[in-house]
């Protein structure tokens, strides 16, 4: 049986909430879509957070964190895609 849940992820200012699937054998599971969005929400907020005048956050350290996250919600993102067409 598996069994469904939801884990709430705080991060400065904010919270996301994923859903969690747990399998057959006790293995949690997550949407990569869900982690893809993730990643580019967290970047997102970042960048607001600086707009704005957030105390102690280094521009140029956000702006760097944020692309790389993008980079890897992109690599998640081609992943799932060459997945469900079938390519190796």
């Amino acid at each position: 049986m598996r069994e469904r849940r939801a884990a709430s992820i705080r991060f400065v200012n904010g919270e996301v909430t994923l859903p969690l699937i747990v399998d057959d054998r006790g293995a949690l599971q997550v949407g990569a879509a869900d982690v893809s969005k993730l990643l580019r929400t967290v970047g997102a907020r970042w960048l607001r957070l600086v707009e704005t005048g957030e105390q102690g956050l280094d521009e140029d350290t956000v702006a760097a964190l944020t692309i790389e996250l993008a980079k890897l919600a992109d690599r998640i993102d081609v992943a799932c895609i060459a997945h469900s067409s079938g390519a190796p």
